[in-house]
């Protein structure tokens, strides 16, 4: 082989390998915030857990507050496999630059009750010992670090304001609103103001948010390892909460 081809060679070996750490290292491929649209779609593929999921009618969009809202009235429990909590955080790693840790769990349970006109409660518990990522290696560092999962293994949020509706709940039409609550995390409660986008379909409602919080108001200390270089001071709660009326 001469020594042009043999040069050639070798290049296309560093580009092969170089894309291949881009690929597997660099690349930032952390799963999409969360939006309605998609919690809506994951939704629809989950068999329906109760006979008042399929049979449900909301109101068509425009009526007012009265029958078939009132029909919507009772108690409605967080679906399996399509509900979950979870953080994302931005931070700098070691030889690989920046990246956006998304970490979720979909062991939640909750409750949310509809009187007709407003949301009058909601409660709802992610067991964060059971936070997944894209590497294991931060979620075992979670029950040690930061969050501490193994000295705090739940988070809890309880609405302490009703949410009212101006209208009945329409099938297909979405409701925007502010869902104010103790949110519990860290063993710390404070009293937080979470915007929500939610949509009655298929007999379900199916809600998701976001929240940015500061760590160190809930007493989170930032995590340290050799590969991290540094962490924000702030991260996002992420929900996707999907109920059905039992």
């Amino acid at each position: 082989m001469t020594r042009a081809r043999w040069l050639v060679g070798a290049v296309a070996v560093v580009l092969v390998l170089g894309a291949g750490v881009w690929f597997t290292l660099l690349r930032d491929d952390a799963p999409q915030a969360v939006d309605l649209a998609s919690a809506l779609s994951a939704a629809a593929q989950q068999p329906a857990n109760s006979p008042t999921a399929a049979s449900a009618t909301p109101a068509p969009a425009g009526s007012p507050a009265t029958g078939a809202a009132s029909s919507l009235a009772g108690t409605w429990t967080l679906v399996s496999g399509a509900s979950f909590v979870g953080y994302r955080v931005n931070e700098e790693l070691a030889n690989i630059g920046a990246k956006t840790a998304v970490g979720r769990t979909s062991a939640v349970t909750g409750t949310l009750t509809f009187d007709g006109a407003a949301i009058t409660a909601v409660e709802v518990t992610a067991d964060l010992r059971q936070l997944r990522s894209d590497e294991t290696r931060r979620d075992r560092a979670l029950e040690m670090q930061a969050l501490e999962t193994a000295r705090f293994p739940s988070a809890t949020f309880v609405l302490t304001a009703p949410i009212r509706l101006e209208r009945a709940p329409a099938e297909g039409g979405t409701v925007r609103a502010a869902a104010t609550g103790d949110l519990t995390l860290h063993g710390v409660t404070r009293r937080v103001e979470v915007p929500i986008e939610g949509q009655f379909q298929g007999g379900r409602a199916v809600v998701v948010g976001s929240l940015d919080i500061r760590f160190a108001d809930f007493g989170i200390a930032q995590p340290r390892a050799q590969l991290v270089l540094s962490v924000e001071d702030h991260g996002v709660i992420e929900l996707q909460l999907v109920f059905e009326r039992r």
